[in-house]
C-alpha cells in the first residue's frame, strides 16, 4: 500500500494520521507493506505512483488529499488490477478501481462543540482555519452544531468565530489568527482547521483551551498536556484503509464511496479496538478523554450529553446531521451550480437524514450564527 502524502508527516496532524494508519495496517497484515512519500504535489502525483508500481509494487495507491489524489485518475485504466484511492474534499467521480474515501470526522466534532461551549467562560470560540471547502464547510458544520447545541442547553450566548490563513500548513499565519482570535475576539477556547501546532502554541503561552484534530497530540506527539488540550478526535484512516485491503486481498472490488463513521471499527495487531473517528485525548477516549481539568468545570448534563450522543453515533441511531436543521448563514463558497444559499435558508429540516451526497457535496454555506471574519 502507496501513500502519497500533500504534506511534510512529521509535525502534522492530517499527513500524521495516515502514516499511522499505514504503519499499523503494515502490522495488522504479514503481507502488507506500507511504502509512502510525502510533500507530494498534484504534478508528481501520476510520476510518483507509477515508480511506486513499477520498482516497489505497489498494489493500492492513495492520494491523501483529493488534489493529490484526482490525477491518479489519469492512468486507472492503465492499471486494471490495481487499486487507486483519493480522499474527497467534493469531487465524487469513481471508478470500479478509483475509490473515493472520507471518514465521518464531523461526529467527533459535533462532541468537541458540545465542550466547548460548556467550556467558553467569555461566550466566545475561534476557529483557525484553512479555506472555504466542502470538506472543511461540513467538519466545521459539525463542531457548530455541538457549540449551539450545548448553548442552548445551557442557556449561554456563545458566538462562534472563523477566520482563514489561506491554506492547510501555515504556522505563521495560523499562529497570528490564533492571536487575533484570542486579542481582538476575546476567545478563550481555540480550535483549528488547519495543520500546524501553531494554534495548540497560542494556547499554551495564553492559558487558553484547545479543542484538537485529527489526531491526539498528546498522546502520540507530546505537544502539550491536558492543563491546555480540552480533547481532540483522533482519526483512524486505517479503519478505512482496511475496507480496500480486505477486499482487495478476497479479489474483489471495494465500494467506490467509503465514508465510515463511529460505527465502524477494526482491531489492530496488539488487539485494540478502534472506530474510525472517535474523541481522544491522553491516550483515554471517549467521555474518558475530557482534560480532568476541564472536566472539573463542566456541568454534569453536558458530560452526560457527550456519552449519550457518542454512544448513539457508535450504535449507529444517531447523526447530528440528521439531528438537527442546517440553517445557512449566507456565507459559505459558491460552487458551479451551486449557490449560497441566503440567509435563514434552512436547507435541510431537522430530523431529516441527509444523503452521503449531501453531505459530501452540497454543505457550501456556514450554519447561521457563525462570524466569519475578514
Amino acid at each position: 500500500m502507496a501513500i502519497l502524502h500533500f504534506s511534510v508527516i512529521e509535525g502534522t496532524t492530517w499527513s500524521g494520521a495516515h502514516n499511522r494508519a499505514g504503519m499499523r495496517l503494515a502490522e495488522k497484515y504479514p503481507n502488507l507493506k506500507y511504502i509512502y512519500r510525502e510533500q507530494v504535489g498534484p504534478d508528481q502525483t501520476v510520476p510518483f505512483a507509477e515508480e511506486m508500481i513499477a520498482r516497489e509494487q505497489a498494489d493500492i495507491i492513495v492520494g491523501n488529499a483529493e488534489f493529490i489524489g484526482m490525477p491518479l485518475l489519469d492512468i486507472v485504466d492503465k492499471y486494471p488490477d490495481k487499486i487507486f484511492v483519493a480522499v474527497t474534499t467534493s469531487d465524487l467521480t469513481t471508478r470500479p478501481n478509483f475509490i473515493r474515501i472520507f471518514p465521518r470526522q464531523y461526529q467527533s466534532l459535533y462532541l468537541e462543540g458540545l465542550i466547548a461551549a460548556a467550556l467558553t467562560e467569555t461566550g466566545n470560540v475561534g476557529i483557525v482555519s484553512a479555506y472555504p471547502n466542502l470538506q472543511v464547510l461540513r467538519r466545521q458544520a459539525g463542531f457548530v452544531l455541538g457549540v449551539q447545541e450545548a448553548a442552548k442547553k445551557l442557556n449561554k450566548d456563545v458566538k462562534v468565530h472563523i477566520k482563514y490563513v489561506g491554506d492547510w500548513y501555515l504556522p505563521a499565519e495560523e499562529r497570528a489568527v490564533a492571536e487575533t482570535l484570542a486579542t481582538q475576539y476575546n476567545c478563550d477556547v481555540l480550535t483549528q482547521q488547519t495543520d500546524s501546532g501553531s494554534t495548540l502554541d497560542v494556547c499554551k503561552a495564553r492559558g487558553l483551551w484547545f479543542v484538537g484534530k485529527d489526531m491526539d497530540t498528546v498522546c502520540f506527539y507530546k505537544w502539550a498536556t491536558t492543563d491546555t488540550v480540552a480533547i481532540s478526535f483522533d482519526t483512524r484512516w486505517e479503519v478505512v484503509y482496511d475496507k480496500i485491503i480486505e477486499a482487495f486481498l478476497k479479489g474483489e472490488k471495494p465500494p467506490e464511496i467509503i465514508f465510515p463513521g463511529m460505527e465502524s471499527s477494526i482491531k489492530l495487531a496488539d488487539g485494540t479496538e478502534v472506530t474510525t473517528t472517535d474523541i481522544m485525548n491522553d491516550c483515554k477516549v471517549g467521555v474518558d478523554a475530557i482534560s480532568p481539568k476541564a472536566r472539573d468545570l463542566l456541568p454534569k448534563e453536558i458530560i452526560d450529553l457527550v456519552a449519550e450522543r457518542r454512544e448513539g453515533m457508535r450504535k449507529g441511531t444517531f447523526d447530528p446531521f440528521t439531528e438537527h436543521a442546517l440553517v445557512s448563514n449566507g456565507t459559505g463558497l459558491e460552487v458551479e451550480g451551486l449557490p449560497i444559499p441566503p440567509k435563514g435558508t434552512v436547507v435541510k429540516m431537522a430530523g431529516e437524514k441527509p444523503t452521503d451526497e449531501f453531505l459530501l457535496q452540497k454543505i457550501n454555506f456556514d450554519l447561521d450564527g457563525v462570524n466569519i471574519l475578514p
